[in-house]
This record gives structure tokens, C-alpha cells and sequence, in this order.
């Protein structure tokens, strides 16, 4: 190399430089124009979201489920109630030995099986550091002793609440009705709003036909929280919005009574107020003890309930279809007068049996021997089958199955409460529909008398009987008067729909009948006046029936009522209102294989009707027959 060639170039070098210089800082300004670019996107186009975002980690709403409204009876006395309730808790995360704490705290509180179940399935699906209930429903006893001993169980905590209480109990369980635990099948179908934050929900009766009412709105707490999700303080509250007080026409006294007064009998007492529908009491017996499925029925306790041989959970005021027997007469009877088809004055021999042209077989008496000469009055107030017979004949299915429809027979009434059957009031059309059969002339003589196809609730004989009372002019039946939706609101009183009267040609056509009712009870030779008309001391108008669970082969004698097994007894009947010139209550009973419907269902109706107009009996019919 010569000594001329210079060792750097320099202004390469400065070129280089400079180009190198501006790459990088086109570079660099891509990059801080990016950032800036996507610092302004974050900052102002998603602002709202990463604030959204923010405040989620750093808040969290609460749910604050609502108080479930009270039910009241028409006198202000509680039949649900809302009462303080202690439950226990576990915090997982500060509990070292879960299955050892168990295993001491049984020795101060109540521990069951199922108790241990339900806890570790909610631990499964919570937080480690929220507290989880292990036992309900704590007693001041185990309150106590866990207290003094709390400082042995850190992780552990008591909390207080509210728990539903039926103060009535058994009394009124089928027409209160009680709540449950919601299931999953039940969040299929609420409204998940609504229900958030809830864990009950009604299931029966009262509770559940008017949840809608009872169950309020749930409100919310927003809270700060770590970013571990504990909370730190409470930033903004929304109250939630209580369910609705319930005020139902139901008289707990009444109902009280009615429930005494069936006794040992299974059966029914339902009690109406004619004017305006309004149900007094509605008993069904045997019955349960609504408490035990608030909080979730035991395995034990609930098959003991399914294998009850008298079924306590069936409500029979709603469900139990009963063949009326001879309550059904004074419909029969009206139906008769208004068609013409019969003189009320005119005298009908009652041999004690009818037969049908052409056939042998002999349709008898309740009475075998018969009752001789009657005319309507009397046979009715001494309940003659063979003059029933014979006004049967002459008035045909189609116009009975007419007139008991207009008395509400075969239909369900409308109750606002859950599953109501219909009964059957049967007709040629439904036979012929359901067996591909004819009607039979037998058929007829059976359906006037209450027998035979025919079955009614006892509900339906109790609003038959307002009907009667009030001359066609009865209410639906309803249990709710009124509600309130807070303390400081006035009453919203609950209108049923409106009822279209029965309309006979000859308005007189009803005193008959009435005056027969009452002579039922106030007659010599009354079916029911040995039994309910001593010491009575307004007038009654009523009827008896005695509804066959065993037929008899047609020659064959009744044995004696004590030498029938039970479940072949024939069902005791009763339904009556006063006072007979205003009636203020109707009254319907009906008492499983209790024999006589007089002399066993009658006594019930009266001490029902004594209650709602003097005060109660305490005369009781469980031996009655």
C-alpha cells in the first residue's frame, strides 16, 4: 500500500453515520408513533371498557336478596311468618383440618350426614374465603355452647338471618302451603333477576299461588374489594324491595275449630263465606308440618310422610273426589221444580225400592223398609232415594248434568290456589267419549243420589252450598282479601271475578228447597235433627249424605257399621249454611268412611258454623257415628 492512501475515509464514514442515523430514527418514530397511537386507542377509544374492567377488580356487587312478605289471616293474626334464625358458618381458607373441626364441633352442635353433604358440595363451587353454611337453624342451646367454646374453632362463625315459620303448623299446612329450597329445575323457569340472591321459593298452597306477590325484589351492595375479592368497604347500597303482606279471608279461629272438630277422621272441612266467596277455613286432615320443608325435608322424614297409609300430603279440600251422596238432592230437587217436573205438594209413594220397566233388579232405600207417603219437603229432610229415583226418571241425565254445572259440579271453582281437580259431573257425551259406552237408565238413578260416576271436592260442595245459601247469587271462592306492599301503604283489596247468577222461571222454587234444608235439622223427623239441632240456637238449613265405598249385592243386608273393615265404611257427608234467613257461612264435611253422614259429619258442621256465629264447642265427634 502507498504511503498516499489515507487510512479512514471519513466522509463514507460520516455518510454511513448519518444514514444509519436517520433509519434508526424513522425506526424509533414508528415506534413511538405506535405507542402513542395506541396509548390514544387505550385512553380514549376503549376508555370506557378498561374502565369498565378496572372497577370490576377492584369492585364487586352483592346481592341483597328481599323479605319475603307476610301472611295474615282477615283478623290480623300471622300465619307466615318471618322469624331470626342462626345459622353457622365455615371459612375454608382458615379452617387447617376441615374433617378434624367437623369432628369437634359435633360434640357441641348437631352434625348429620347430610349436614357434611351439602357442605362440601357448596365448597366445591365457592370461594375458599367466603363462609359456607354447615348447619341451619341452630337452637339457643347450641348458639350457647358454641359461643363459649368459640375460641377453639377459628374459621368459625355465627350469623343470624331470617327463617320461614308457620305458627299454625298442621293446622294450616295444605292451605298456606310452606317454601322450598329452589332447585335446578326451578331456575329453568323463574326469572333469574328476580331470583338472584334467593334460595327459596313457594311451593304449596298459598305460597306458591302467590309468589308473585310474596316474594319482593332483590337489591345490591356494591363493595371495594382486593384483588384477592375480599371485601374492604361498602361503596353504594340499594335496598331491596320486600314482598307484599297478604291479609287472606281465612279465620285462624275458624280453621282451628274445623281442624279439632274432624277429630281422628281423614277428610275435609271447607268453609265459605256465601256473600263474597271468601274461604273461612279449608281444612284437610291428616296433615304435616309445614316447618320441615322450609329449610329442606330429611330422607327419613319425607318417606315416613309418602308411606303414611292416609296420605298426608293430599290435600283433599282441592284434590279429593268424593261421591256427594245426598247432599246432592236440593240441586236435583231445584232442577226438578224449575222444569216443571214435579208438583212439590204431590204425595210419592216410597216402598223402599223402584224398579226400572223390563228389569228384576230392585234399586232400594237407604231405608229398606221405605218411608211410606212423601212429598218433596219431606223427602228431602228425610233423604228418600226411591222418591230421587223417580224424579230422576222423570228428569233425565241431561238436564241434571245441566243444572249441577250451573251449580258449579264437574268444574274446578277458579280458586286462586294450586292444583284444584274438577271432580265429574258425568254426562252422555263423556261416557260415550271416554268408555264408547250409551248412558243406561240405571246410570241415572245412580247420578241423582250422588252416587255412580259422579265425584265432587269438597271445595265444590261447599260453593254448591253458598249457591244454595245465596239464592244463585255466590262469589268465586278466593283466599286472598287484600295485600300491602309496605307498612306505610294502605290495603289493595283483591276482587274475584265476577260470578253469573243462577236464574230459575219461579224465584218461590228456592224457599221450597231452603224450607226443606231446614227441616233437615229443625224437623222431628229430620236426618240431622237428633244430632245438631240440640242447644242450636239459630236456624240451619243443611244436608246429609252417606256416599257407598262397597256396594251390596241387592238382596244383601248392611252388616253392622263396627263389623266393616274401615276402608269399606261409606263416607260421611255434610253441608250446610246459617243462619238459614242470612246466611253468613257454608259449610261443607266430609269425613272418610265415618259412617253416617248425620250423626257423624253433622256434628262438624256444627261446631264450624258455632264458631264463625257464637264461639267453639268443645264437644267432639271423633267417636260420633
Amino acid at each position: 500500500m502507498s504511503s498516499d492512501t489515507p487510512i479512514k475515509d471519513h466522509g463514507a464514514e460520516r455518510h454511513l453515520f448519518l444514514w444509519r442515523t436517520v433509519v434508526a430514527g424513522v425506526i424509533m418514530a414508528v415506534m413511538v408513533g405506535g405507542l402513542i397511537t395506541r396509548l390514544a386507542y387505550l385512553q380514549v377509544v376503549e376508555h370506557g371498557y378498561y374502565t369498565l374492567r378496572s372497577d370490576n377488580n377492584r369492585t364487586r356487587v352483592q346481592v341483597v336478596p328481599p323479605v319475603r312478605g307476610l301472611i295474615y289471616d282477615r283478623n290480623g293474626i300471622v300465619l307466615a311468618d318471618n322469624l331470626p334464625a342462626y345459622r353457622l358458618e365455615i371459612i375454608p381458607e382458615q379452617v387447617a383440618d376441615i374433617e378434624a373441626t367437623l369432628d369437634r364441633l359435633a360434640e357441641f352442635v348437631t352434625i348429620s350426614e347430610r349436614d357434611r353433604q351439602r357442605f362440601y358440595e357448596r365448597m366445591r363451587k365457592q370461594p375458599r374465603f367466603r363462609g359456607i353454611p354447615i348447619r341451619l337453624n341452630l337452637s339457643q342451646r347450641e348458639v350457647a355452647r358454641f359461643e363459649v367454646n368459640r375460641r377453639d374453632f377459628p374459621g368459625l362463625e355465627i350469623r343470624a338471618g331470617l327463617t320461614r315459620h308457620y305458627p299454625m303448623g298442621e293446622v294450616a299446612a295444605h292451605l298456606i302451603g310452606y317454601v322450598g329450597g329452589i332447585t335446578e329445575a326451578d331456575q329453568r323457569v323463574i326469572d333469574d333477576k328476580r331470583y338472584r340472591g334467593s334460595t327459596h321459593i313457594g311451593r304449596t298452597g298459598v305460597e306458591a299461588s302467590h309468589e308473585d306477590k310474596l316474594h319482593g325484589r332483590p337489591g345490591s351492595r356494591l363493595l371495594e374489594t382486593n384483588a384477592m375479592g375480599r371485601a374492604l368497604r361498602e361503596l353504594s347500597f340499594t335496598p331491596p324491595q320486600p314482598g307484599q303482606s297478604l291479609y287472606l279471608t281465612v279465620d285462624a279461629h275458624i280453621q282451628r275449630v274445623a281442624y279439632q272438630a274432624l277429630g281422628n277422621h281423614a277428610g275435609s272441612v271447607v268453609a265459605l263465606d256465601p256473600d263474597t266467596g271468601g274461604v273461612l277455613a279449608m281444612v284437610s286432615k291428616p296433615s304435616f308440618e309445614p316447618g320441615l320443608f322450609v329449610d329442606g325435608i330429611s330422607r327419613k322424614n319425607y318417606q315416613k310422610l309418602l308411606d303414611h297409609p292416609f296420605r298426608p300430603l293430599f290435600n283433599r279440600s282441592l284434590q279429593g273426589q268424593y261421591p256427594p251422596g245426598s247432599t246432592i238432592k236440593p240441586v236435583m230437587a231445584l232442577a226438578a221444580l224449575d222444569r216443571n217436573s214435579i208438583d212439590p205438594g204431590r204425595r210419592v209413594w216410597c216402598p223402599g225400592y223402584i224398579q226400572l220397566p223390563g228389569s228384576d233388579r230392585r234399586w232400594r232405600d237407604w231405608k229398606r223398609e221405605g218411608h211410606g207417603w212423601l212429598n218433596l219437603e219431606e223427602a228431602i229432610f228425610r233423604s228418600s232415594d226411591v222418591y230421587f229415583y223417580k224424579l230422576g226418571m222423570d228428569l233425565g241425565i241431561d238436564a241434571m248434568h245441566r243444572y249441577a254445572t250451573l251449580f258449579g259440579l264437574g268444574e274446578r271453582t277458579g280458586i286462586d290456589l294450586p292444583r284444584e281437580n274438577s271432580g265429574l259431573m258425568p254426562s252422555r257425551e263423556w261416557k260415550n267419549g271416554t268408555r264408547q259406552q250409551p248412558w243406561f237408565p240405571g246410570e241415572t238413578l245412580n247420578t241423582v243420589i250422588g252416587q255412580g260416576f259422579m265425584s265432587a271436592t269438597p271445595l265444590q260442595l261447599a260453593h254448591m252450598t253458598a249457591e244454595l245459601a245465596t239464592r244463585g247469587k255466590a262469589k268465586q271462592p278466593h283466599v286472598l282479601m287484600a295485600s300491602r306492599r309496605d307498612s306505610n301503604a294502605s290495603r289493595e283489596t283483591y276482587e274475584p271475578p265476577a260470578a253469573e247468577p243462577i236464574r230459575l222461571a219461579d224465584e218461590n222454587d228456592w224457599s221450597v228447597v231452603s224450607s226443606a234444608m231446614e227441616s233437615v235439622i229443625h224437623a222431628r223427623r229430620g236426618t240431622a235433627n237428633v244430632y245438631v239441632d240440640q242447644g242450636l240456637s239459630y236456624r240451619m238449613a243443611g244436608k246429609s249424605g252417606t256416599a257407598q265405598v262397597a256396594a251390596l249385592a241387592q238382596d244383601e243386608e248392611a252388616p253392622e257399621y263396627e263389623e266393616i273393615e274401615h276402608r269399606f265404611r261409606d263416607h260421611a257427608l255434610f253441608v250446610a249454611y246459617a243462619p238459614a234467613d242470612n246466611p253468613e257461612i257454608a259449610v261443607a264435611v266430609v269425613a272418610e268412611h265415618g259412617g253416617g253422614g248425620s250423626s257423624t259429619a253433622g256434628p262438624i258442621a256444627r261446631q264450624v258454623i258455632d264458631a264463625a256465629l257464637e264461639g267453639p264447642r268443645l264437644v267432639r265427634s271423633d267417636t260420633a257415628r
